[in-house]
């Protein structure tokens, strides 16, 4: 189980870029070994060596954390924002001088009562564990994490200025005010920017119309021009970070699983919130000839995100599913070990449904 975790967490950290070209590889390398009568050494010592490179990925992240002649420092939620303004510092040759920490949590699920005491993430881990079919989360993974964050943060260095990306999406408003949390007690000058917004302006003057509904959705390109127009006009006063520091505090004290960005509030919602909106995409998608009605639920959830005005993410979607199909509201063809894996479909009245 625990090469299971380290393997998760070194894939968590790739880029989609790096986790194609690694994927690739992979692929390639399997292909000429099934086509050999007999395992060729050099094959199996090129996939033991990628996966050797895979898993120390890990330290050379370690050249992103807080040094004390850095003059930045920049925190993400996600790592996919992370691996684009990684990219873009390298770009603009600042690697040098700013640094990154990341968030990795999704704020939007799960229970955050008391997150930031070690029986809060037990809980959290353990929700994650029942009703997240990808969740191979453990406590004690959950525990070193956040332990190695909060030595990221006592390392930022009393000069730096810290950097909290965060655009208008639950995650990383939430995200961003456990940072002001945990930073509270630090001397720096902070500024929050909000990536999505800055490179829209950017984008819309042309023809097209772009619109993100998180960061992880902007490429290292355009994130280059919105860490140029970084200015002061953002810092934040001490009064804004006792504001947003007991925002914080109010939000571990919401009892419910999941969270929406509303009027500019983070907002906890009923864990089936979502599920009349599920099923009526449901209702709406033509299901393919031949399939008895049956919808791929990867389908469905493709959908379903595609259109949703929050960025919950894939996994919560099936999870309602799931809990749809337990209700008796949909029937399923498969099995749900993972979304991929089945079909569903309103569930059809049995003929002694209609005898009174």
């Amino acid at each position: 189980m625990k090469d299971i975790l380290a393997i998760k967490k070194a894939v968590d950290g790739l880029s989609n870029e790096e986790m194609k070209s690694y994927l690739s590889f992979v692929l390639s390398g399997i292909t000429q070994l099934k086509e050999l009568d007999e395992p060729q050494q050099k094959q199996v010592t090129d996939l033991i060596e990628l996966y050797d490179e895979l898993m120390g990925i890990q330290e050379k992240r370690a050249f992103w954390t807080p040094v004390p002649d850095c003059t930045h420092v920049h925190i993400v939620i996600g790592h996919s924002f992370a691996g684009s303004m990684k990219q873009a510092l390298k770009q603009l040759d600042w690697a040098h001088y700013h640094k990154v920490i990341i968030f990795e949590e999704n704020y939007s699920i799960g229970p955050l009562i008391d997150v930031d005491l070690p029986k809060g993430r037990k809980a959290r881990s353990d929700w994650f564990r029942n009703n997240i079919v990808d969740a191979f989360t453990a406590y004690t993974e959950i525990e070193e994490e956040y332990i190695e964050l909060v030595k990221k943060i006592a390392s930022i260095p009393e000069g730096a200025k810290v950097i909290i990306w965060a655009s208008s999406n639950v995650c990383e408003q939430a995200g961003m005010r456990h940072a002001l949390n945990l930073l509270r007690n630090k001397r720096n000058k902070i500024a929050i920017y909000d990536a999505c917004n800055i490179c829209e302006k950017l984008s819309n003057g042309s023809n097209a119309k772009v619109d993100y509904l998180h960061s992880g959705e902007i490429s290292s390109t355009n994130l280059q021009e919105a860490l140029l127009r970084m200015d002061d006009s953002s810092e934040l006063g001490s009064a804004d970070i006792t504001q947003l520091v007991q925002q914080w505090q109010s939000i571990t004290k919401q009892k419910e699983m999941l969270r929406i960005w509303k009027e500019g509030a983070v907002i906890g919602v009923s864990a089936d919130y979502y599920d009349q909106y599920l099923l009526e995409k449901l209702d709406h998608l033509k299901t393919p000839a031949g399939e008895n009605g049956f919808l791929r639920a990867t389908r469905l959830i493709g959908e379903a995100i595609a259109y949703c005005d929050q960025y919950i993410g894939d996994s919560y979607f099936e999870y309602r599913l799931r809990e749809l199909i337990y209700d008796g509201v949909l029937e399923i063809s498969g099995l749900p070990a993972a979304m991929r894996f089945y079909s569903i479909r309103r569930k059809l009245p049995r003929n002694n449904d209609f005898i009174k």
